[in-house]
C-alpha cells in the first residue's frame, strides 16, 4: 500500500460513534444553508425494504429534537409492485424516475436514478442509500454524513461495513461483495491505487456536497460508484474523500449471472477512464444457462452510457433556489 493511503486511513477513516448525534446537530446550525441534508433512495421493486428505511430515518434523524434530514425523497424507477405506496405512507416524498427531466428519455439503471435526482432534492448535501437494505440502522446515514458537517474539507464519504452473504440459509460472515473483491479491488489497486484504502468502494450508500456531485458525469448502471470515486479523487483530490464504519450491512444478493452484468458495466467504466474513452469492440455480455439438456446463450448489453455534470443541464441551472 502507498505510504499516502496508509496516512489517509489514519485520518480520513471514522466509526459512526466518533460523531454523536448533538455534535452533528451543532455543525449542522453553525453551517446554515450548508448544512442542509437530502436523502435519496433509488427504489425498484423494493416494497418489502423502503417503507421500514423512511419510517427509520424519519424517527431517528428528522424529528424537531433530532432535525438532521431536511427531507427523504425515493425516487421510483418504475416499480410493478407497491414500492411508491409504501415509500409514500412511510413519510416519503416519492419521484417517478421519468418524471424527472422528461426531454431527456430515461434509461434502465441506478446511476441514471442517482443522476436525476440532483433535479428533486435541494440539500447542499446528498446522501445516497440503497432501497433494498435490511434490518437499517439510521447510523448509514448519520455517519456519513457526520464528517461533511464537521471536516469542512471534506467532499464524499462512504459507508464501510461488514457484508455478510446470506444465501440458502447459510451465512457466511464476509461473504458478501463478491464483485468487489473479484473486479474493483483489483482494478483500484493496479490502476488507482490511491483509492486502494477504500473498504467498500462499491457500497451503495454514501453522502457528497452537491457542489461536487454537480460536476461529475453518472454512468447510467452499476458503474457509478467506481466512476464517482475515480471522478471525484481527479477533482477534489484524495483527502477530500473519506469512510466511515457503520456496523453491519443486510441486503437482498443478486445470482451469479447478475453479478457477471454488474461486472461487466463496471469493467466499462474503468476502461473509460483507463483509455480515454476509447470504443469496445462489443460492449455486451453473454452468459449461459442451462435448459433443455444443453447450455443457451444469453447477450445482454453492458451499460455503456453516461450522463453529463449536473452543471451542463439548463433545467437545473434554472432550478428554483432552495
Amino acid at each position: 500500500m502507498l505510504e499516502e493511503v496508509e496516512s489517509w486511513l489514519a485520518r480520513r477513516s471514522w466509526s459512526a460513534a466518533d460523531r454523536p448525534l448533538d455534535l452533528l446537530l451543532a455543525a449542522k446550525r453553525a453551517a446554515g444553508p450548508a448544512g442542509t441534508v437530502s436523502v435519496v433512495l433509488p427504489a425498484l421493486d423494493e416494497e418489502a425494504t423502503v417503507g421500514a428505511i423512511v419510517e427509520v430515518i424519519r424517527r431517528d434523524l428528522m424529528t424537531a429534537e433530532v432535525p438532521l434530514v431536511d427531507e427523504v425523497v425515493v425516487v421510483d424507477s418504475g416499480s410493478r409492485d407497491a414500492t411508491a405506496r409504501v415509500a409514500a405512507d412511510a413519510g416519503a416524498t416519492v419521484v417517478a424516475r421519468d418524471a424527472i427531466l422528461p426531454r431527456v428519455p430515461a434509461v434502465a439503471g441506478k446511476g441514471e436514478v442517482l443522476w436525476r435526482s440532483l433535479l428533486v432534492t435541494s440539500g447542499a448535501i446528498v446522501c445516497f442509500v440503497d432501497a433494498d437494505l435490511r434490518e437499517f440502522d439510521s447510523r448509514f446515514v448519520s455517519g456519513i454524513v457526520g464528517p461533511l458537517l464537521t471536516e469542512p474539507g471534506m467532499q464524499l464519504v462512504k459507508a464501510m461495513y461488514d457484508r455478510p452473504l446470506e444465501t440458502g440459509g447459510a451465512v457466511v460472515p464476509a461473504g458478501g461483495g463478491r464483485v468487489t473483491e473479484l473486479v474493483a479491488r483489483p482494478l483500484l489497486n493496479l490502476h488507482w491505487p490511491r483509492l486502494a484504502g477504500f473498504v467498500q468502494p462499491l457500497g451503495g450508500e454514501y453522502a457528497a456536497r452537491r457542489g461536487l456531485l454537480e460536476q461529475l458525469p453518472f454512468p447510467v448502471g452499476y458503474g457509478v460508484e467506481l466512476g464517482m470515486l475515480i471522478d471525484s479523487l481527479a477533482i477534489v483530490g484524495l483527502d477530500a474523500l473519506g469512510q466511515v464504519d457503520v456496523g453491519v450491512r443486510h441486503h437482498r444478493h443478486q445470482d451469479g449471472q447478475a453479478l457477471g452484468r454488474m461486472a461487466a458495466a463496471i469493467y466499462r467504466t474503468a476502461h473509460l477512464r483507463l483509455a480515454g474513452r476509447a470504443h469496445l469492440v462489443r460492449p455486451a455480455l453473454t452468459q449461459y444457462d442451462r435448459a433443455s439438456g444443453r447450455f443457451v446463450p444469453s447477450t445482454h448489453p453492458v451499460d455503456t452510457e453516461e450522463r453529463p455534470p449536473m452543471l451542463n443541464i439548463p433545467e437545473y441551472l434554472s432550478r428554483p433556489a432552495a
